[in-house]
């Protein structure tokens, strides 16, 4: 919505900008008069743009409206607004009160150049409307070269339910398209954006995008968590993207060095923080390494996963438990801030006499024994209740 604005006494509004709007602007400023053009499209120029000569002269379409639009772009009292939608008109005649609906266009219009390499690079192809559909064009467009104003935009129709359904809203419409292209280096690029522990989520991910792919429709989701494994499989020594923003004095204070911990870790550090964080177990990874199987989740695989955090200046201290070896009182005067990711890892009990009984293990404690100690006797015979994947 663009802001309310007083516009000075006697402007006009121009709705339109084909040829009609374009000269209906030029001729009102041309008199003095303050002019605001209102256009659906993302440029000016309307249906004689897409003509390559017009009727009854034969003259060309564009050298007829090439000066207008030279004109109309540099004229000092014609306001340009693309991607605006009417709304309401009120008032009477001399004195309207319209409003106006913009769309978002997805690029700076202040510091695009109109040099077109976005368009060269993006990965993803739409039948161009300006050439009725007979020819393509990228995502990212402009309409036709001396559009006015020459400033690309981006269509989006949305959040695609696969983004709409990832806890951290990961585009994997992008990464899926670019390794389609076989852009790998790209599409690690774009995984790394917003996850840091793509290694992992494509071994042991809950996936919840795929159960939303509009795929499942026609036949089978996209697997996208074996394409982020495939990719991040191709570049086993890639690191997270670099700080970008200057070190603050501020360090933050998080307790766990699981997912949750990590990834607040993450976002943090690239906001310039320095986070500490402080696990209790012998190494970090919280219920990856403690409750996942090494067959699911190689140890190699997330050792180089926590590497690339310490690499990054994040400090992990292990061997450190709450309330045991530092308090949270000592912790909120150490840091300018904490952040609890302590996990889930009690029992869920069965509530039934004898649970508690020696020989009686739960799931949670039986994994962590054995993925922290290494196998260990329980006897010939075992009963295992339940059928979930700890069960297994």
């Amino acid at each position: 919505m663009i802001a309310p604005r007083t516009p000075p006494v006697g402007a006009a509004l121009v709705v339109g900008g084909g040829v009609g709007g374009i000269q209906a602007a030029l001729d009102l400023a041309s008199a003095g008069i303050k002019v605001y053009l209102a256009e659906q499209k993302s440029g000016v120029g309307g249906v004689m743009a897409e003509l390559d000569k017009t009727f009854p002269t034969n003259d060309c379409a564009m050298c007829t409206m090439a000066p207008r639009l030279a004109e109309l772009a540099r004229h000092k009292d014609i306001e340009i607004i693309t991607l605006a939608d009417i709304e309401q008109v009120e008032g009477s005649a001399g004195d309207f009160d319209v409003t106006l609906r913009k769309r978002a266009r997805f690029v700076d219009e202040s510091k695009c150049t109109g040099c077109a390499a976005c368009a060269e690079v993006c990965p993803v192809e739409l039948p161009s409307a300006f050439d009725h559909g007979l020819s393509t064009r990228r995502a990212i467009y402009r309409p036709y070269p001396q559009v006015v104003p020459n400033v690309f935009a981006i269509s989006r129709l949305g959040v695609s339910p696969c983004q709409g359904a990832c806890p951290i809203h990961q585009s994997a419409q992008g990464y899926v398209t670019l390794i389609a292209q076989g852009r790998f280096e790209e599409a690690l690029q774009v995984i790394l954006r917003d996850n840091p522990l793509p290694s992992i989520c494509g071994r042991v991910c809950t996936h919840p995008c795929t159960a939303a792919c509009t795929r499942c429709s026609i036949d089978d989701a996209v697997n996208m968590p074996a394409l982020k494994r495939f990719v991040t499989d191709q570049f086993p020594g890639y690191e997270l993207p670099k700080v970008t923003v200057a070190d603050r004095p501020e360090t933050v204070g998080i307790v766990g060095a699981g997912p949750a911990g990590l990834m607040c870790a993450w976002q943090l550090r690239q906001q310039g923080y320095r986070p500490v964080i402080y696990e209790s177990l012998p190494v970090a990874g919280g219920m990856l390494a403690a409750g996942i199987p090494e067959f699911r989740l190689p140890r190699e695989v997330l050792t180089a996963e926590i590497s690339r955090f310490t690499n990054a200046g994040i400090d992990i201290q292990l061997n450190t438990r709450l309330g045991r070896d530092v308090t949270l009182d000592e912790l909120r005067e150490r840091h300018a801030a904490v952040f609890l990711a302590i996990g889930a890892h009690v029992e869920r009990a069965l509530g039934v006499p004898g649970e508690h009984h020696a020989g009686v293990l739960g799931g949670v404690e039986f994994l962590r024994r054995v993925n922290l100690e290494g196998p260990f006797a329980l006897g010939k015979r075992v009963l295992v209740i339940g059928g979930g994947n700890s069960a297994l």
